[in-house]
Parts: C-alpha cells; sequence; structure tokens
C-alpha cells in the first residue's frame, strides 16, 4: 500500500500494513484497464469512470495513480457507532442486535435527495475522521457484543476492498457482516464482494428509468440485476428499502409495478420498507412523505403478494411489525427500534401456527433495544 502525505504511526490489517494518520491512503485495486488513448477505465460500477493520470472518479474514492486505479481511503471511516440491526433497516435478521456501524466518504451515484450527503457526497478527506484496521474493527465490534458489522451511511461498493478485508476479519471472530447499498456494481466485482457479506439491505430507489437518471445520475437495470443475483445465486439475506417521495416514486403505478415485479422476481418472502423522504440536500423544497403514503405503498405490497412490507422514518408501530405470513399472528412487535412482543418458537417459527418465518433468527431475540453508542477507535 503506498501513502500520500505525512505519517506517523503503522498499524497492521489483513492486507499488509498501512499507515494511520496519513493524509491520503492508497490501495490495490483489480476491476479496471487500461484504454487506448492512455486513460484508465474503472470496472467497478456501471459508470464507467474513464480518468486520466491524477483523477478521481464521481465516486471520489477511487483514483488514477501511476497508471492504476487505486482505493484511496483503505483504513480511513467517517465515525463508529454501535446502532439498532432494525436501523439498517433489517428486520429479519437477528433481530434486536446491536450492529457496528461505519462508512467512508463518496458514493458512486449522485442522488440529489440523498439523506447523508454529508459523507455520501463528501469532497473532504477531513470527513474521513477516524481510523482502523480491518482487524481493529472486528475485535472492537465483538468486544462491544455485536452480532454484525454493518457498511453503511455510504455506499461500499466504493471501499470494497476495504470491506472485504474487514468482513474476513469479522467471519474469523464469529461476526456477521452487512452491506446497506445501492446495488450499483458491475457483475464481476459483485460477486466477489457480496460473497463476503451475510445480510444486505438494497436501496430499490424507484422503478422507472425517469427516477434513475433525473435523480440519481445512474440506471434501474443494473439495480435490479443485482437483486436476482442475491436471490438466486448468492446465500445473501435481502431486504429492500425505497424512499418515497411526494411526486417523483409514489405513484400507485410505480408502486404496483415495483412490488409485483418483486414478487414475481425475487419472491415474496423479501421484505420491502416503504421510508419517509424530508427535504435534504438539492431537495429542499419537496414536501416531506405524508404517513399516508407509506400506509398505502404497504398496503399495495401486501395486496400484490408481499408478505413483509414495513414503514419507515414514521412512528407506526402496526407498520413496523412483523405479522406471520400464514395467519396474520403478531411475530415481532416493533415500536421505532425497540422489540416487544415476540412469538417465534427457538426455530424462528410462529407459535400459533408453526409456520416459518423467513429470516435468520435466534432461539431469543436481542436486547440491545433504541440505544446509539458512538465508538471512537483508538490510535
Amino acid at each position: 500500500m503506498k501513502v500520500r502525505g505525512w505519517q506517523r504511526s503503522a498499524i497492521h490489517g489483513s492486507k499488509g500494513v498501512f499507515e494511520l494518520n496519513a493524509k491520503i491512503l492508497t490501495h490495490p485495486t483489480k476491476y479496471w484497464h487500461v484504454l487506448e488513448d492512455g486513460r484508465v477505465e474503472c470496472d467497478l460500477c456501471p459508470r464507467a469512470c474513464r480518468l486520466k493520470e491524477g483523477q478521481q472518479g464521481l465516486c471520489f474514492v477511487r483514483a488514477c495513480e501511476a497508471g492504476k486505479i487505486v482505493l484511496t481511503t483503505y483504513g480511513r471511516s467517517s465515525g463508529f457507532c454501535v446502532d439498532p440491526i432494525e436501523k439498517k433497516p433489517l428486520n429479519h435478521f437477528y433481530p434486536g442486535t446491536a450492529v457496528f456501524s461505519f462508512g467512508t466518504a463518496g458514493c458512486n451515484l449522485a442522488c440529489r435527495f440523498c439523506q447523508n450527503w454529508d459523507m455520501s457526497k463528501s469532497r473532504e478527506m477531513d470527513t474521513l475522521a477516524d481510523a482502523a484496521s480491518p482487524a481493529d474493527i472486528a475485535r472492537r465490534a465483538n468486544e462491544l457484543g455485536c452480532r454484525s458489522v454493518a457498511f453503511t451511511y455510504n455506499d461500499p461498493v466504493i471501499f470494497m476492498e476495504y470491506a472485504i478485508d474487514t468482513a474476513v476479519a469479522c467471519h474469523e471472530l464469529g461476526v456477521k457482516t452487512v452491506a446497506v447499498t445501492a446495488g450499483y456494481i458491475s457483475v464481476a466485482p459483485r460477486a466477489e464482494f457480496f460473497r463476503h457479506i451475510d445480510a444486505a439491505n438494497v436501496d430499490l430507489k424507484a422503478f422507472s428509468e425517469r427516477f434513475y437518471h433525473k435523480l440519481t445520475g445512474g440506471h434501474l437495470q443494473p439495480v435490479l440485476d443485482t437483486l436476482v443475483y442475491l436471490r438466486e445465486q448468492s446465500g445473501v439475506w435481502l431486504e429492500l428499502t425505497t424512499l418515497l417521495i411526494p411526486g417523483e416514486n409514489d405513484s400507485e403505478t410505480e408502486l404496483n409495478e415495483m412490488t409485483r415485479w418483486v414478487v414475481a422476481n425475487l419472491g415474496p418472502d423479501v421484505p420491502m420498507h416503504f421510508t419517509a423522504f424530508h427535504p435534504d440536500w438539492k431537495m429542499r423544497d419537496t414536501p416531506p412523505t405524508p404517513p399516508e403514503t407509506l400506509t398505502l405503498a404497504r398496503n399495495i405490497a401486501i395486496a400484490n403478494g408481499v408478505h413483509f412490507a414495513y414503514t419507515g422514518n414514521v412512528h407506526d408501530r402496526r407498520g413496523g411489525s412483523t405479522n406471520c405470513a400464514h395467519c396474520g399472528a403478531l411475530l415481532i412487535e416493533r415500536d421505532w427500534y425497540q422489540l416487544g412482543q415476540w412469538n417465534l418458537d427457538a426455530d424462528g417459527n410462529c407459535i400459533r401456527c408453526a409456520t416459518p418465518c423467513p429470516g435468520v433468527f435466534e432461539a431469543k431475540p436481542g436486547t440491545w433495544g433504541a440505544r446509539r453508542l458512538p465508538v471512537r477507535m483508538k490510535n
């Protein structure tokens, strides 16, 4: 690994030694090729940035150096925090447990409505205020009793080398891994990245090419391809989230098309989360999502065969709770991120009718609750 800028102390990661306090950390990558005109094309995602020496891709963290694409933020984070797993949101993956969360900076989409724009849209290295090796992250998560580590806040696809090394270190300690992602990744890196992931919440931002082109600078089809891959060719537990934006992706027509596609292509047991937009980033003049819209979306999903549809970013105990797909009994009660009644047996079956609840469960729910614990990694 190369280091540019000043440095003070070194720490051993799973890929060797890197400098903890360097201004810019670079790490080799392999998904790129050289073009005839001398530029280097990044093959990580469908954006296919073509870079000259010294240029960064739209994601900000992958750059052309010495005729190769390097990752410039390996070992650096915008911060670490212990969250409830339901905050990702994942409702069927070790409910009630703590997840050790972190992200870096940058993103390979350009969403005008980004809710984490201070990190995902950052073009400042100072955003990366904390540092840790993959082994340190795994150790700290394990010490804090976290069942999993989440790559979140910004999209882990763009820092996949750091995420993969961290996942390997986590698995060595029995800690699971979670990716919170938009799923905007090319075929080869997709297979390598998700091979190290236990659960994913994929942000299906809308169900129209118009929306993706206009508001994210991306395309819909690559995301759909990722979803089908995860469901058919991986062992990753999958849940979906759609942020409903008034007048953009919340029509009954689009919600019907989306939820029918999910049932037909992913099956009825993939949970869907419909969450509320609040004015932010470059869409501050757009009104917040009415709670009624979320309820409508949930009802449409259920009517179209989705077994587990949830509302989010609003206080809706009914919309946040899990019911049996067969008999309708309350299985997991949720009030925001706090669990209430638990009506699954030790094998994850409904205690009324014995129908299995799809997901990854333990005999008892976690007890982390709704707490949020910021964590400072020590140098």
